[in-house]
């Protein structure tokens, strides 16, 4: 079953249902007393995979944080009357005209800037290279500035839509201040006021104009192309020593100075009779917006190899403690969606004792991905080096399984009968129906007549895990509760 489901799924009408099965699962709804557009909705949102990314950028206190706000409707960025509040790349989900996307607020960009100004430029310049589109904020007030002009250059050479937004025009005497900006060369700016909202409702259907209906699959190359594995973890770890190992010879540079990798290496490797795309990229070392120079850059480069992979292999080094690093770069490749194995490396360095605690520590460090496989390698020797492609082809499987809408009812029902939810405020809400609207990684939408707690959620997840295999993948859940229709049950 699992090879006939490809990417290009997700272009039918129905995300990954047949027609058969989305009329029986609509039917399903139907009797539950669920909108029709609604449980569309719920199925469109659950089977697309990622959302299209919108770059907010800017120099420093032109009110991005502020629109990013006034675009997902709630305070959540952090706002101050004075540069330099946002450093980090932010990411939110926003909603206008039934559409969704991810907004993604960023520091101010300047040009020629040293230390921390220049990693929090790297992180704007990042997020244009990752985005599908662009809002580009300039103080109306001000005018177009030379750092303004700076940023034009580097739009044009990313060639991604841009939007521009005149921000600070909160009455009609400043509409001639942003008809100026037409001389920035990017197309008519939007005046806007994101403090009181005024015009932002025309820029935002500019930008559902320039954002995709989704944004291509990242990962992999055409249908029958290499599966592309990223070797990831802390700096010196062994990850190009590994590579070099599965390959039989010294393909990248290794030395016991940490950071030896910089930019991430792509190496097609036969193994099992299978060609395969190994990416060795540079080792993680702490927060990005701590790292400063190539460190920071390759930190960034690192991330984008793992986005554009279909496998992660973290590596660990188990002959020292599991790190706080190590469970920050296992939490990107999760939330990134990718499949999952966990490479132990320097296992024939460790004694009794070392393997004792090591298995504590995974049992309590690493829970979050205990369904990851599992293989103790030594790079250095080669030591069970052949349980690697295996374990990677085990996690393929799970990132691709799906499961057909009737089969998982039935299970679903069994849960509800053998475990229902516990009884809260006199109230026991229960999961009605179901379906798998995507894969890579499995991602279901379940329906209830109530909240569904997150320990409950949990125990769904893990009994699905337990039911259906779903090795070496992240598993997404999503519940749409039923609203209340005055209708008799």
């Amino acid at each position: 079953m699992n090879d006939q489901i490809h990417s290009g799924g997700s272009d039918h009408e129905h995300g990954e249902l047949g027609d058969a099965e989305y009329a029986e699962f609509m039917e399903l709804a139907a009797q539950e007393g669920f909108d029709p557009e609604e449980v569309e909705g719920a199925l469109g949102e659950a089977g697309h995979g990622p959302l299209p990314v919108l770059a907010v950028v800017g120099r420093p206190n032109v009110g991005k944080s502020t629109l990013v706000n006034r675009i997902i409707g709630r305070r959540e960025a952090v706002v101050q009357d004075k540069p330099g509040v946002t450093r980090d790349r932010v990411s939110y989900e926003a909603e206008w005209a039934g559409r969704r996307f991810k907004v993604m607020d960023t520091g101010g960009w300047e040009q020629d800037v040293l230390g921390l100004d220049a990693s929090v430029a790297a992180q704007a310049e990042y997020a244009i290279q990752t985005a599908d589109a662009v809002v580009f904020v300039v103080d109306a007030t001000v005018g177009a500035t030379d750092t303004d002009e700076a940023v034009v250059k580097l739009l044009r050479r990313a060639g991604k839509p841009v939007v521009l937004c005149a921000n600070k025009v909160d009455g009609q005497s400043g509409e001639a201040d942003a008809t100026a900006l037409w001389s920035l060369g990017l197309g008519e700016p939007y005046p806007v006021s994101s403090l009181h909202g005024r015009g932002t409702g025309d820029m935002l259907d500019a930008v559902l104009e320039a954002l995709p209906d989704a944004p291509e699959q990242k990962f992999g190359t055409a249908l029958g192309g290499p599966r592309r594995i990223a070797l990831i973890g802390r700096p010196n770890v062994g990850k190009s020593s590994l590579l070099n190992k599965v390959a039989g010879e010294d393909r990248v540079v290794v030395n016991e100075q940490a950071g030896t990798t910089r930019d991430p290496v792509d190496e097609l490797i036969k193994l099992g009779g299978i060609t395969w795309k190994f990416i060795d990229t540079a080792g993680i070392r702490r927060r990005v917006h701590l790292q400063e120079g190539a460190d920071y850059y390759a930190s960034l480069r690192t991330a984008a190899a793992v986005e554009k992979a279909e496998v992660a292999v973290i590596l660990i080094d188990s002959s020292e403690s599991v790190s706080v690093q190590d469970q920050r770069i296992i939490t990107m490749a999760v939330e990134a969606g990718r499949a999952i194995v966990v490479a132990f490396n320097k296992w024939d360095t460790l004694d009794e004792e070392r393997r004792y605690y090591l298995e504590r520590e995974i049992e309590t460090e690493l829970a979050q991905i205990a369904w990851a496989p599992r293989v103790n390698v030594s790079a250095l020797t080669g030591r069970h080096m052949e349980k690697l492609v295996p374990a990677i082809e085990t996690a393929i499987e799970g990132w691709e399984t799906r499961i057909p809408t009737g089969r998982l009812n039935a299970f679903l029902g069994e849960i509800v009968a053998s475990h229902p939810h516990p009884i809260r405020g006199g109230k026991q809400p229960r999961i009605l129906f179901g379906t798998q609207a995507g894969t890579k990684p499995p991602r279901f939408v379940l329906f209830a007549s109530g909240f569904l707690e997150h320990g409950y959620r949990r125990f769904v997840e893990r009994r699905l895990r337990e039911e259906f295999g779903f090795e070496g993948t992240p598993i997404h859940i999503s519940v749409r509760v039923r609203e209340k229709r005055g209708r008799n049950k």
